[in-house]
């Protein structure tokens, strides 16, 4: 579990299981309504719960500005995978997406933990673009690898929108997640049996 910069446990729902950081900023998307990265401290907790920024990374200030960025690249990001997907262009959201994976990576640092091993030290000040840079080119990455673009799937469970890497032996998965999606429909499933052995 991530922690903010004072040590307290930083509370988020956020899932990081569609298996490479650009899906998991799609997956970050809702219904009409509210943006679900806006808010106090959500955009910070995604970046924390991602490994973007280290445990311990003060993100009082990710908010307003950063928020509209994200949001706007994980809009260029789904248009780009879905069409993918689909098997079309999407020229013009590529080129937001290149244009984003071109910064620089985001500055990191080793330091002594309390045993002598070596693990990542928070950033005194993360900044906006670099962190960008890092899931565009997580994109990029992606979408230019054969087998990992080969496994892209779009999830199964009705009304779900979430794509996820389908790393499965076999290739069969058919969810975005089993717990989520594949419970679900498991208990719908099951109401149905239910329901039809109440009208025999």
């Amino acid at each position: 579990m991530a922690t903010d910069a004072t040590g307290t446990t930083a509370v988020h729902d956020w899932r990081f299981d569609a298996g490479r950081l650009c899906l998991d900023l799609m997956a970050t998307s809702g219904p009409p309504g509210p943006e679900p990265l806006a808010g106090p401290g959500r955009l910070g907790h995604w970046l924390l719960g991602a490994g973007l920024l280290p445990d311990g990374t003060p993100v009082g200030g990710v908010d307003g500005p950063w928020v509209d960025r994200f949001v706007a690249l994980r809009g260029s990001i789904d248009q780009v995978v879905r069409a993918q997907l689909e098997g079309r262009g999407a020229e013009s959201a590529l080129d937001r997406v290149n244009a984003a994976a071109s910064g620089a990576p985001p500055a990191i640092r080793a330091v002594r933990d309390e045993s002598g091993t070596l693990v990542r030290a928070p950033l005194a000040a993360p900044v906006c673009g670099p962190l960008l840079a890092a899931v565009a080119r997580d994109t990029v990455e992606l979408l230019t690898d054969p087998g990992a673009r080969g496994r892209l799937r779009q999830c199964q469970g009705e009304g779900c929108p979430r794509i996820y890497l389908d790393t499965s032996r076999g290739r069969r998965r058919r969810w975005c997640s089993s717990e989520v999606c594949g419970n679900r429909e498991r208990v719908a499933r099951h109401r149905r049996r239910a329901a039809g052995l109440a009208r025999a």
